[in-house]
């Protein structure tokens, strides 16, 4: 028990210091600050951009890992959860390298469709989709497999087709992983920080999420870093709430 306490406390004593150094006297005229308000709105919009880019690619390929056989498909679903441990600032020279003016892919894009990606809010999104989608692709890959076959057998059986079953019964049956998925995909897009400098810079108002604007607090304006501190944590705490007992069983 008492190494099992001190894990504990190493775990819980900085989210009580983050608490009880809070400026709650101040807290809402903080908040109103045009500069957080700007970093939020930020965060909010380009976290849900990225989790809807994470849907649109990450049920197909996490359909395609769980229903599909083929050569190379532990290689190909050790590569799709690379980004849970790379560290997030080699995603973004990564990000930077292909997506870049002068990249693989992003110097083909500026030189064909005058469409540059880095240091926009576009490549915000996308430096948050790259470290996120692992999370909805686990999840909804995990669903698929549990996920009792006999209900799309049975509807093939009667006559519906690939698409019918898909929409019909597939997304039905797995609907409560693609919901776990996608809180924490949108989470992980909330708090990303170092793909984000690394790929899309900090501009405010255009590039400066909620993160971003937290280390750049601690040098001027510790207090706002506090109240910008808070309101990820409690983001976190919302996505704990939503999401329990998924994993462990208990309600």
């Amino acid at each position: 028990m008492v190494p099992a306490m001190a894990g504990l406390a190493f775990l819980v004593l900085p989210l009580a210091g983050l608490l009880v150094r809070a400026p709650w006297s101040t807290l809402g005229t903080r908040l109103a600050e045009p500069h957080v308000l700007e970093a939020l709105r930020l965060s909010l919009v380009t976290a849900t951009l990225a989790t809807g880019l994470c849907l649109l690619l990450g049920v197909p390929l996490a359909w395609t890992l769980a229903r599909v056989p083929f050569r190379g498909v532990r290689l190909v679903r050790a590569l799709v959860t690379v980004p849970l441990v790379l560290p997030p600032v080699v995603g973004g020279v990564a990000l930077l390298l292909v997506l870049g003016r002068r990249g693989l892919v992003g110097g083909r894009l500026d030189a064909a469709f005058g469409i540059t990606l880095p240091f926009t809010t576009a490549g915000v999104v996308l430096a948050e989709a790259f470290v996120a989608m692992p999370f909805l692709v686990i999840s909804v890959e995990g669903a698929l497999r549990a996920a009792d076959h006999r209900y799309e057998e049975a509807a093939a059986t009667l006559g519906a087709g690939r698409w019918t079953v898909f929409l019909r019964v597939t997304l039905p049956l797995v609907a409560p992983g693609i919901a776990a998925g996608s809180v924490l995909c949108w989470a992980r897009a909330l708090g990303e920080f170092g793909a984000t400098i690394t790929f899309a810079g900090s501009f405010p108002g255009r590039t400066q999420t909620m993160p971003l604007a937290v280390y750049l607090a601690l040098e001027t304006d510790p207090q706002a870093a506090i109240v910008l501190s808070l309101i990820l944590l409690a983001v976190a705490v919302l996505v704990l709430a939503a999401l329990r007992g998924r994993w462990t069983g208990t309600s």
